[in-house]
């Protein structure tokens, strides 16, 4: 299904795409940053709360990092300092990358089976699925950010994978 280079690109494009979008939101007043627009999470602040709580989850179970406190309704609120949910961003996204040096084919081709506090149940899942599913999650609550910081007037750069990172 994929592969680690894969894994290695998607990497590299969610932490560019982060210090994009966080670079855009914080160009924005904090009153802006948590005003609920209506989105999924009502704000910029809340949606990005979330995704790094998303993330730290996955990577909880792919590579044993600390377990973040909460479910999905807890999420929206684990990070009310904006500078340090900055700081804690940035860690994290370098520490993915880190991972994702070290994914390999066979660690892929495994499975994983954890408590799924969404669906109240154990689930296995094949590790190549959850990696994707992690990046295309990312991908999507970006996506939301990216509207929610167009309608305040600012820009975040091109967010197409191909025209994102160097690959030549």
């Amino acid at each position: 299904m994929i592969t680690p280079e894969w894994v290695r690109l998607m990497a590299a494009y969610n932490a560019e795409m982060n210090r994009r979008i966080y670079a855009a939101a914080d160009r924005l007043t904090p009153a802006q940053r948590t005003e609920d627009r209506g989105a999924f999470f009502g704000s910029v602040h809340a949606t990005l709360s979330h995704l790094l709580w998303g993330d730290r989850s996955w990577m909880y179970r792919f590579d044993s990092w600390e377990k973040p406190p909460g479910g999905i309704r807890e999420s929206v609120d684990l990070h009310p300092d904006w500078a340090a949910m900055q700081a804690l961003r940035v860690q994290t996204d370098a520490a993915i990358e880190a991972w994702a040096a070290r994914v390999d084919p066979a660690w892929l081709a495994g499975s994983l089976t954890w408590y799924s506090g969404s669906q109240g149940r154990d689930v296995t899942r094949p590790n190549a699925l959850l990696v994707t599913h992690m990046f295309n999650h990312q991908t999507h609550h970006r996506g939301q950010v990216h509207a929610l910081l167009t309608a305040f007037g600012q820009k975040t750069g091109d967010t197409d994978l191909p025209f994102v990172l160097p690959l030549d």
